[in-house]
């Protein structure tokens, strides 16, 4: 690997515009759904063989941990039962804890704690009620907002104000999961999740006041339908604008991401160390 000269170009005195707080390097979670109806083709994985497969390369492109989900969160999806959700992520579940970090994406807490007894070390959890067995269990935790789950397809709650709202309830979540006596846990503000355009950009230009609240801030924004709203890209076009995320994220301090294209979000957040000196 070359090395980086990160000393100050003549003439330029003054303190850069641009840094990170001091929460360590920001981490990648790679998706894995495997679903046949989750809202991105491209992250559909229906098959034990190419499920396990994508899921180790995840790995060896740079992922710290692999999110798997066997029950679509996407407005409007169809829901299936714990027993269902269970047998399309058991054999990867397994397979992928031999290899790296697993995390389980459910909101059924038969589905978390199997996963768990496989290998899984977070449960990632949608509907922010499984705080109790987390902490039984010993695992990470990741608390999302969400006014409903799974989100009905055109649901637009009303906030007084969005980023308040959510943050009592991060707040709340977390709290609670503390208290059950859980050392590891992650607030996730629900992006795209009975949220509209406005409150999902609410919600990211306040991430300096998310992650100031004093929990670890996961964030998922990769392809989603906020992006096709302000760019007026098709889910398959959205990577330009899910890495553009990235900037403020780094920036305020958030300390994972949950993402479909690791391979891209590696490099561009080796791009913003290396840049601001962080590298």
């Amino acid at each position: 690997m070359m090395k980086i000269d990160r000393s100050p170009l003549p003439g330029l005195d003054r303190p850069s515009p641009v840094t990170r707080p001091d929460v360590g390097q920001l981490k990648i979670m790679g998706v894995l759904n495997v679903t046949p109806d989750s809202f991105w083709q491209g992250s559909r994985y229906d098959a034990t063989e190419r499920a396990i497969s994508a899921g180790e390369e995840m790995f060896a492109d740079g992922a710290w941990a692999v999110d798997i989900g066997g029950e679509s969160t996407r407005p409007g999806a169809a829901e299936v039962s714990p027993d269902e959700e269970w047998d399309r992520i058991a054999p990867i579940v397994s397979a992928l804890a031999a290899r790296g970090r697993v995390s389980v994406d459910t909101r059924h807490p038969g589905v978390a704690e199997a996963a768990v007894q496989q290998g899984a070390s977070i449960i990632n959890d949608v509907s922010g009620t499984l705080h109790r067995l987390a902490a039984r269990l010993g695992t990470g935790y990741v608390g999302m907002h969400s006014t409903a789950v799974p989100v009905r397809a055109g649901a637009q709650p009303a906030y007084g104000d969005v980023v308040a709202e959510v943050s009592a309830y991060l707040l709340g979540v977390a709290a609670a999961a503390h208290a059950d006596g859980s050392t590891e846990v992650w607030i996730d503000p629900g992006i795209g999740f009975g949220k509209g355009t406005e409150d999902n950009l609410r919600l990211l230009r306040a991430l300096p006041e998310l992650c100031g609240l004093g929990i670890p801030v996961l964030l998922g924004v990769s392809r989603k339908s906020f992006l096709g709203a302000v760019t007026g890209r098709a889910v398959e076009d959205r990577l330009p604008a899910s890495l553009a995320v990235l900037a403020p994220a780094w920036s305020a301090g958030v300390d994972v991401v949950r993402v479909h294209d690791v391979p891209q979000t590696r490099d561009t957040i080796a791009m913003l160390d290396t840049i601001w000196g962080q590298g």
